[in-house]
């Protein structure tokens, strides 16, 4: 049977768009079939326009200190819808520009919902039934916020992420269960806007992921910005009255509950791979623990679908989904890719301070016994810190002793995730720590406290 299409890429955000595009130029034929907005939960929901509410938060709160920089500006007042407003711009913005990259690409978008019939034709439904198909098929349909029992969201009060960064009324109180990157983003958010935010997290920390240093340096920023955190305390049940919500929580392995009121709860537990009635059964993908097993060019069980981004395992972040996207296509077109090793996946918080890291924690390399020297330098030794007046937070790196390879680095402080790329990118070209030396940086600038961690760590610092 002849087919529709080359491709088909189930799934608009930045794995699938990402892979339809680069796929369309290449010269096959894609079909991209979306049931939401062109992006997915990244351009419209999540990454980008999250990012325009926290730029809002860090200049009311650079506003609220311009005094200690000689200026007077007066009383700081937020105009929360209008905050919102800017997000939606910025996201809507985002849309266009992949509608744009579609209609250039000349891919075949269909509006509606996908299943997979067999392991070369999908069924949509939605504005127009459809059935199409390709010799090769690439599953990208992302994922959805996470909860429990008891806890169920209801979209006014009790909130996802998803109902959060749309809601135009401020919220003078709220509570967020769980200290990962979106909990810890809407709690700066919030309480930068002016609202009364209580942090929730089950484990003994904030940002149980990163590294243990770097977690007890934000915990002590936030608490310090006049967040109330809870950390080793678990939730047993939310529930929204009239006014607002009530969430019991209590210490971790005893029942002496504690009820928080707030004007609404947020959950920002997790997220769950979207896997459900898409037919992976009926057709053969091999799944577990809720993700769709892949081997390392994202082919799955049936050897022409591929799947990529979080519906393909964790670390669920946007630019994984990118990177997956590139080696599927390549494989599709018969070409070698670089695996994605999770090892070299930065991640990033972008609070104030931001978080940001790659690779090992040092918890990680003393459970395994794995040797290392660590480097530390403080950007308050910085001198382009000290005339920004961004003298918080530290440059963090891990580095075998033997070989100076660079096994982790860890930064926390003003825009970490910025500084972290240098040190992502000698990771992945295995750059040992003296050649990353040799390297001459700018001065003065916030990255030579990266060269200045890496020198600690090789015995051969001079600023510390």
């Amino acid at each position: 049977m002849a087919h529709t299409h080359d491709l088909i890429v189930i799934g608009s955000g930045p794995g699938g768009y990402v892979a339809a595009l680069q796929a369309s130029k290449a010269g096959l034929n894609v079909a991209c079939v979306e049931k939401g907005k062109l992006g997915g939960v990244c351009l419209n929901i999540g990454c980008i326009p999250s990012k325009a509410l926290l730029k809002s938060a860090e200049y009311a709160n650079t506003a609220r200190h311009l005094d200690d920089y000689g200026i007077q500006v007066g009383e700081v007042k937020v105009d929360f819808e209008k905050v919102i407003a800017r997000s939606r711009k910025v996201s809507a913005t985002s849309e266009k520009g992949v509608k744009y990259l579609f209609k250039k690409g000349k891919i075949d978008l269909h509006v509606g919902t996908a299943r997979l019939v067999d392991a070369n034709t999908v069924a949509v439904t939605g504005e127009k039934d459809t059935e199409i198909s390709a010799p090769h098929i690439i599953v990208a349909t992302g994922a959805r916020p996470k909860w429990f029992p008891g806890m169920e969201p209801d979209g006014k009060r009790i909130l996802t992420y998803k109902e959060a960064i749309v809601r135009t009324e401020q919220p003078k109180s709220v509570v967020i269960l769980g200290a990962g990157a979106i909990g810890l983003e809407f709690a700066y958010f919030y309480n930068a806007m002016g609202s009364d935010v209580t942090l929730v997290e089950g484990q003994d920390r904030l940002a149980p992921l990163e590294d243990a240093e770097i977690s007890k340096q934000l915990g002590k920023a936030l608490r310090k910005q006049g967040i109330t955190i809870k950390t080793g305390h678990f939730c047993k049940g939310v529930e929204a009255t009239k006014k607002g919500t009530k969430t019991k929580i209590a210490p971790a392995g005893t029942e002496d509950i504690e009820v928080l009121e707030a004007e609404v709860t947020m959950l920002a537990l997790g997220v769950r791979a979207n896997i459900e009635n898409i037919g992976l059964e009926e057709v053969g993908v091999k799944t577990e623990a809720g993700f769709i097993v892949t081997n390392d060019t994202q082919q799955t069980s049936v050897p022409n679908i591929y799947a990529i981004g979080d519906v393909a395992g964790a670390p669920c972040l946007a630019h994984k989904a990118s990177a997956d996207a590139h080696v599927a296509v390549h494989s599709i077109l018969g070409h070698t890719s670089r695996p994605v090793d999770p090892n070299l996946v930065p991640s990033g918080i972008f609070t104030v301070p931001q978080v940001a890291s790659v690779g090992k924690t040092q918890e990680e390399l003393d459970a395994s016994s794995t040797p290392y020297e660590v480097g530390r330098f403080n950007f308050a030794a910085n001198g382009k810190n000290r005339g920004t007046g961004h003298t918080e937070g530290f440059v963090k790196v891990l580095i075998d002793p033997e070989y100076e390879e660079i096994l982790g680095a860890h930064i926390i402080g003003h825009d970490a995730t910025e500084l972290l790329s240098e040190l992502v990118l000698a990771m992945s070209a295995e750059l040992d720590g003296t050649s990353f030396l040799e390297a001459i940086h700018s001065h003065p600038i916030s990255g030579e406290a990266v060269m200045e961690a890496v020198a600690e760590a090789l015995g051969v610092g001079v600023h510390a």
